[in-house]
């Protein structure tokens, strides 16, 4: 069986007319095959949002606070609403056509399409997983970067697009290659007034006594899907659990912190701004172990 899938969707968005009036809801295609139009938005101007998605069991992970971000970004950068029944037939029917694997993920994309064509591009790929073990173990060494944005951007700039998962990820890719430089692996942004924020692809989490926090809502940063799913988990252990915004020298105080995301899921702070930083492995393998065995 297949290591990756790609559906093309004919109608991503019920607000646009269909590419083909007379096709199928979605078609499979050769990932290897070129589709996508020079004159894509989505290629020329990265106009466009995105959500990846860990799939475990067979089945995709918090699949429908997925969807609702995925409407958010629309919403934010004023694309057609995806229509979110389709969407969801499509995350299940390609995650049916990939081989078994011991982890796998679904990719969801929704471009502006071609300037002026009025229908949106929409695709879902979904392809079997890297080995993120050894990081979810031994941990990453992350440094602090300022983002540029004050704390409230989201409110004083919208604009901005802050908390919207965009395709536009060229800075993302960039702080990733300043944080190789300084020797590290990962970043954790922080504002222009000193509030810890979000990774480039990544929440933050961190635990301080017998509460896990997560930073303030209101930031400008995504409403993480696995954060969420951590915090689920840290109140069945009898934990507490919290948004507090918190400064970097304040972050560095904490007893444990990690970076969540979909794919890697979660991988402890070793080393933050290049001093040694607490590991809490038991804590670290529960979680890791809670959400591989998810099942929505």
């Amino acid at each position: 069986m297949p290591t990756q899938v790609l559906a093309i969707l004919n109608q991503p968005s019920a607000d646009a007319p269909p590419h083909d009036a007379g096709a199928a809801p979605l078609a499979f295609i050769d990932p290897a095959t070129p589709l996508l139009s020079a004159l894509d938005l989505g290629a020329t101007r990265g106009d466009g949002i995105f959500e990846s998605i860990s799939v475990g069991n067979s089945m995709p992970q918090a699949l429908e606070h997925h969807l609702r971000r995925f409407v958010h970004s629309a919403a934010t950068l004023e694309l057609p609403t995806p229509d979110v029944d389709v969407w969801r037939s499509a995350i299940h029917a390609a995650i049916d056509e990939l081989g078994p694997a011991q982890e796998a993920s679904v990719k969801t994309v929704l471009t502006r399409g071609v300037e002026g064509d009025g229908r949106p591009t929409g695709w879902v790929y979904a392809s079997h997983s890297g080995d993120y073990s050894r990081l979810r173990v031994d941990g990453v060494r992350v440094v602090t970067l300022d983002r540029g944005y004050r704390h409230d951007v989201e409110q004083t700039s919208p604009w901005l697009l802050a908390g919207a998962k965009t395709l536009s990820y060229a800075v993302n890719r960039s702080v990733l290659r300043e944080a190789k430089r300084r020797g590290a692996d990962d970043v954790i942004f922080v504002s222009s007034d000193g509030f810890v924020l979000e990774g480039p692809t990544s929440s933050v989490i961190y635990r301080v006594g017998d509460t896990v926090f997560t930073p303030g809502t209101g930031l400008g940063i995504l409403d993480g899907t696995t954060q969420s799913s951590v915090f689920r988990y840290a109140e069945s252990l009898g934990l507490a659990t919290g948004f507090q915004q918190i400064t970097a020298p304040e972050l560095g105080k904490a007893d444990a912190a990690w970076l969540v995301s979909s794919l890697r899921l979660a991988a402890p702070i070793r080393e933050l701004d290049g001093a040694a930083f607490p590991m809490d492995a038991a804590l670290t393998a529960g979680i890791n172990a809670y959400l591989r065995a998810l099942t929505d």
